[in-house]
C-alpha cells in the first residue's frame, strides 16, 4: 500500500526528532521513569484494541491477523510494570493512575474508528508504532546513561528486536486485503493522527521538570 508508505516516510523524520530529544542525557533517569508510566497507559490498550477490532471485523483475513497479533502482545503491559518496579516506582500506583490526556489522545480515536467505522483503521495506528520501534542500540545506551539495572529495559529491548518485523506484517496484510479507497483513507487518517499524537507525547516527556534539573545521574 504505497500511500501508507508515503505517509510513514513523511512523518517518520519528525517522530525520530522527538524521540532523539527524549533520550538526551540531561534528566534522563527521571524522564525514563515517566516514559515507562506513559507507555504502560498506551501499551495496556494494545490487546483490548485488537480484541475489539477482531470481534468487529467481518473480514476473516483481518480477524486472523488481529488474533495472531494479540498472542504476540499478551502480557507486555505486565512486563512494563516489572520495568516500572526496576526504576523504583510503585507498579500498583502506575496501574491505578488515570492515563494522561496525551496517552488518551494517542489511543482513544482507535476505539472510535473500530466501533463506528471499520476495524481496518487500526492498521494505520499499528503501522506507525511499529515502523518507529526503538533502535536495537537504545537499551544499552540508556543502561549506560542512567545507571538503572538491565531489567529496567526488558520491554524496550523486546520491542527494539521484534517490531520491525511487525511493521512488515502490516504491509503484508494490506497487500492481501487490497482495501477500497474509503478504507485506505481511514488507514492514512489513523496513521497521521497516531504520528501527531505520538510526537506530542514524546515532546511533553522531553520538557524538563524541576527534578530533571537536579538529576545528577544523567
Amino acid at each position: 500500500m504505497n500511500d501508507l508508505r508515503a505517509v510513514l516516510e513523511l512523518v517518520t523524520p519528525a517522530i525520530q526528532r522527538s524521540s532523539a530529544a527524549l533520550w538526551q542525557p540531561m534528566g534522563l533517569r527521571e524522564r525514563y521513569s515517566r516514559y515507562l508510566a506513559e507507555m504502560h497507559a498506551v501499551l495496556r490498550a494494545s490487546v483490548p484494541l485488537m480484541v475489539m477490532a477482531g470481534a468487529q471485523t467481518t473480514n476473516p483475513v483481518l480477524r486472523d491477523y488481529f488474533a495472531e497479533h494479540v498472542e504476540e502482545e499478551l502480557g507486555h503491559d505486565d512486563w512494563l510494570l516489572d520495568d516500572v518496579a526496576a526504576v523504583g516506582l510503585d507498579p500498583d500506583a502506575v496501574r491505578a493512575s488515570p492515563p494522561s490526556a496525551l496517552a488518551a489522545r494517542l489511543v482513544g480515536p482507535q476505539y472510535y474508528w473500530i466501533q463506528h467505522y471499520d476495524p481496518v483503521a487500526l492498521l494505520g495506528y499499528l503501522a506507525v508504532l511499529e515502523a518507529n520501534a526503538p533502535s536495537a542500540l537504545l537499551p544499552a545506551l540508556l543502561f549506560e546513561r542512567t545507571g538503572l539495572p538491565a531489567r529496567a529495559f526488558r520491554t524496550l529491548r523486546h520491542h527494539a528486536e521484534v517490531d520491525g518485523g511487525h511493521s512488515d506484517a502490516v504491509f503484508a496484510i494490506l497487500e492481501q486485503l487490497d482495501p477500497p479507497p474509503s478504507h485506505r483513507f481511514a488507514i492514512r487518517t489513523s496513521a497521521l493522527h497516531t504520528a501527531s499524537a505520538l510526537i506530542a507525547l514524546f515532546d511533553s516527556l522531553s520538557r524538563p521538570t524541576g527534578k530533571d534539573q537536579h538529576d545528577d545521574r544523567s
